[in-house]
Parts: C-alpha cells; structure tokens; sequence
C-alpha cells in the first residue's frame, strides 16, 4: 500500500498529516504530490470535488516554500469566499509543524483593509476569490509579483461563474517563471485556454476519465410529472430517513419554496441562494456542517465551492443546462472512499438528456420507480424500529423503572405496542392514497395534505398575508403564540399577497373562531374563518367596520 511517507514529505508534513487521521494518499495525492515535489513543473490536474485535491497542491507548497523570506510565494485562486476559508484552514492544520508559515484569505463579504494589514504583517499564501484580489491589486494592497507557485483551483468553477477576465488580468501581475498548478473536476474548452496561455508545457494529470463521474456515485433517476416533483422529493427522503443531503433547484425562488415546503413537513431543511445575506449563507452552512440541517436546498451558483463531508444523498430537482454541472452537483456525495447517491427528477421530455449525460460522463444511471405511500410509511416504521432498539439505556432512569411497570401493568404487549405506534405517528396517515407522481401524471396534492386526515383537521382563512410582511413560518409562528398553542398544532400554513390559509387540530375550531374578535393591525380588523370542505376560495371584500373606541380593541 502507498504511504504518505513514500511521497517525499518532510516529517513535519508527514506529523501533520497523521496527526490529522489521513492513514494513506488518495489517487490523485499519489500522483501529483511526486509530481510537484521532483519536478517543480506547471500542472494541469483533472479530479473530481471532494477527492483531496487541496492536500495534493497545499502539501508540496507548504514543503517548498522558503519561510524565511518576507514576500509572498503562493497564491491560490478559489471561486467562493466558503472555499477560500476552507483551503486557508486545511492548509493551516497541514502547516501546524512549521515555524513562521502565515497564511492570509482575501475574499469579498469582509474588511479590506483588515485583510491588508494582515498581508502586510506577512503572507507567505494568499487564498483569495478572484474578485477581491483583483480590487486589492488595483488599489496596491497585495504584491504578487514574486510568487513562487500559483494554483487555480476548481478552475471550472471559477470560468462558469464569469471569473475568466479576472483571472486574466490577476495572471498578467505574476512573474513567468511561476509554477502554475491548475485543479478542475472537468476539462472545458475555456479551462483548456486558460492552460494553454498561461501555462508552460503542463503536465497533465487524470484522476479517473476526463469529465466522468465518481465511481462511488449510484445515478438514478426518477419520470415525474412537471408538478409533481415535490411529491416525489417527498417519497425520496420518506424511504431515506438518515439522508444528508443537497436538493439543487434551478431558481432562487424555487430554492426557498421547495426548502419551506420541507420544513412544513417537519424535515430540518434551510436554503441557500444569492438573496440571502453572507452571515445568514454562514449560518445555514454551519448549520449544516454540523449536522443540524438534514437538507440543504441550494442554487448552483450559491452552492459553488461548499465542501461538506458525509453527505449521502445529491438531488437534482431538475436537470441543470450543462453536463459539467451536472458533474459538480453529484460530486458532492460518494467522497473519501463512502458510497453515495445522486437522483434526478425528470420529465418524459427531458429523458433524452438522460442518454447524454450516460455518453458523457461513462456512467450508467438507473431508472427507477417510486414506492407507493404506504411502502413509505412501513420503511419509516421500520427505521423508528431499528432507532428504538438502538437507543442508549439511560441509567439515571433506573428507579423509575419499577413505577412505570406498574402503571403499564395492565396492558398487553399489542395494545402497549398500539400505542407506542400512534404516539409516534399521531400526525401521520397510515394508509395514504397514492399520489399520481409517476410517468408524466399531474399532482393534485398540495406538499402537506397528509399531516393529518382530513376528518381531524379544519381549515382556516386569515386576512393576513405577504403584504403584512409576513411569509408562512412568520405567520405560523405568531397564530400559535397568539393562540397560545403547541408548536405542533398550527401546520399547513400557505401565504398569499392579500391573506392566508393555516389549518389546526378540530378541537381548536372554536379557540380559533373566538380569538381574533377583537384584534386590529393598522386599524385593519383581522378576520378568520372555517373554510369550506378544506378548500382554498377568494373571499369576497368586505367593508371595514372602525371601532367605537380603540382602548375596547387588543392591537397587534
């Protein structure tokens, strides 16, 4: 077996590395890092995301730089400000055993002149988005003209989201006699220019095929009709409850729609897209690192440069315009060795892109069909089955034991059972109907008719809507706290421009009818009402009614 002790690195390195768990090279490290060391040559390095290209450039670079020397000698090139500060943290850890090694990230979202004074203080690696960089250039806050090394990284990434010009002009301030180290997951015609003029007889150097899938990704893909694939993300995750992963839509407004729609059913979901400010893109994506968030609901350009371990599960909720992305969004999974799963969601239009991307890629990606509600329902039961036995007897329980023996003393073990199971599932339908998701058929259902049978549940109109600036989890939210209920009890909120619809548990129908009576906002009486047989319905205007006497009225 290769080691990281046959590559050529310094003990330092080689401490780091273990130090870090890493027991043996991944393919490409094998290849490059040799490469790189020997030679000291221009590189162009084809590797899927998440296959340990940033040690294969980081650790060679760290190994042949000169810390005594003041100016900086690397500079790496990273489309997304989350990519930039993950570099600049591994390559940091990789660095833990070397003295005076500064490593400075310049990326767009933060303080200019913090990161300046940071270069000045010393940078032996900047790690920079090409935007930022170029401005700092321009107003002669950075010196590049002695680097050493230059690595652009996810090189196809960074010319898909029209950095080529950037890249151009940051190249022409770097010294020619640089090594230039070019990483991309695919090889297309514009990264091929970018070697070509810049690059100086690169060696080429190919992880698996070029512009081919990772071999530890099963494709598959689902017919739908075009309405229907919410429907069928349900089905997906229902028959996967364990799933990490990334639902990709093609739209921002699509992403926070399909995202809500996950979180009504009661799935830790959040979505990322170019409408969302950089703390609050932060959050959701430490939010997810951690494991908190089980779907993150993304735009390709938003999820440019994230690289988040474990992930199980990549779903195109359509397919994207180019084969190339195509590859980035399932490189996602299947990383380190683990097997993952990308799904696609098509339409009986769209099947012939599925033979493209078979021809393209060197891929076989399996059609398959989707379980019916109640095979859904049974996998759920099976998987709170296996949680069940699996979960960690708690010891500080043990005097209770005897006590609550007792008081189950006169139930069997079916009816204990029963009820274990209708705890559980008390907001779940046993024995849905099954939905029309497949072969082109159109969905009738909205994304959560099932919290409840109809017969337990009432439906509500309220003349509060996305005008009053409220969207579904605002409004839900102040329905329960005014109503002063449970955080289950309020569900099925849809927001419109002018009112809203929400539904309850029947035996809230009179709290619900009764509370508001009294309530104005901006001397706007608020007006809730039962709904006919559930269904949604315009209402009629009415004319506003001013109050005798505002001190008789509660006001929001």
């Amino acid at each position: 077996m290769i080691t990281f002790n046959s590559l050529g690195l310094n003990p330092s390195l080689l401490k780091a590395v273990e130090e870090l768990g890493f027991e043996a090279p991944t393919s490409v490290q094998e290849k490059v890092i040799p490469t790189l060391l020997n030679d000291q040559t221009d590189i162009v390095a084809l590797a899927q995301t998440g296959t340990g290209k940033t040690a294969a450039f980081g650790l060679p670079m760290l190994q042949l730089l000169n810390a005594e020397a003041s100016k900086t000698q690397g500079l790496i090139l990273s489309p997304t400000r989350e990519l930039c500060l993950q570099l600049t943290h591994e390559l940091e850890q990789y660095s833990s055993g070397l003295k005076k090694i500064n490593i400075v990230a310049v990326y767009g979202g933060a303080n200019i002149n913090e990161q300046s004074k940071k270069i000045k203080r010393g940078a032996h690696i900047i790690v920079a988005t090409p935007g930022r960089l170029k401005d700092m250039i321009r107003r002669k806050l950075v010196d590049i003209s002695a680097i050493r090394f230059c690595v652009l990284d996810e090189a196809d990434e960074m010319l898909n989201m029209g950095f080529y010009e950037d890249i151009k002009s940051i190249l022409t301030y770097t010294p020619d006699t640089k090594n230039a180290w070019l990483f991309s997951a695919t090889m297309p015609p514009e990264v091929h220019t970018i070697a070509k003029k810049f690059m100086r007889n690169p060696v080429e150097i190919t992880v698996g095929t070029k512009n081919a899938g990772t071999k530890n990704v099963a494709h598959q893909f689902f017919q739908v009709g075009g309405r229907a694939r919410y429907e069928a993300l349900r089905a997906v995750v229902g028959m996967n409850p364990s799933i990490f992963g990334c639902v990709f839509c093609r739209t921002k407004i699509e992403t926070q729609k399909v995202a809500d729609k996950l979180i009504q059913d009661g799935y830790r979901a959040a979505a990322i897209h170019g409408d969302l400010s950089q703390n609050q893109r932060d959050t959701v994506m430490n939010s997810f690192r951690k494991k908190r968030i089980q779907l993150l609901v993304a735009t390709d350009v938003a999820a440019r440069g994230i690289d988040v371990e474990d992930i199980t599960h990549v779903v195109n909720y359509q397919l994207p315009d180019e084969i190339e992305t195509y590859t980035h969004r399932s490189g996602r999974t299947g990383r380190a060795g683990k097997l993952g799963t990308s799904i696609i969601f098509v339409t009986k239009s769209d099947r012939r892109k599925i033979k493209l991307i078979e021809n393209k890629l060197q891929i076989k990606i399996k059609e398959c069909e989707l379980p019916s509600p109640q095979h859904i329902f049974k996998n759920r039961i099976d998987h709170w089955v296996a949680q069940l036995k699996n979960t960690p007897i708690k010891s500080d329980l043990l005097p209770y034991i005897e006590e609550v023996e007792q008081n189950l003393a006169d139930l069997d073990k079916k009816t204990l059972i029963e009820l274990m199971l209708s705890h559980a599932f008390q907001a779940v339908e046993a024995n849905p109907k099954r939905e029309t998701l497949q072969k082109g058929e159109k969905s009738e259902a909205s994304s959560d008719k099932k919290i409840l049978p109809a017969q337990y549940k009432d439906r509500f109109f309220i003349n509060l809507g996305a005008r009053d600036h409220y969207e579904w989890t605002t409004l839900k939210d102040f329905i329960r706290s005014f109503l002063e209920l449970g955080k289950e009890d309020i569900f099925q909120v849809e927001v419109m421009k002018n009112f809203s619809f929400f539904s309850t548990h029947k035996k809230h129908r009179n709290l619900v009818l009764n509370a508001f009576d009294d309530l104005l906002l901006d001397n706007r009486k608020i007006s809730v009402e039962l709904t006919k047989k559930g269904k949604t319905f315009s209402p009629k205007k009415s004319k506003k009614k001013k109050s005798k006497s505002a001190n008789k009225k509660r006001a929001w």
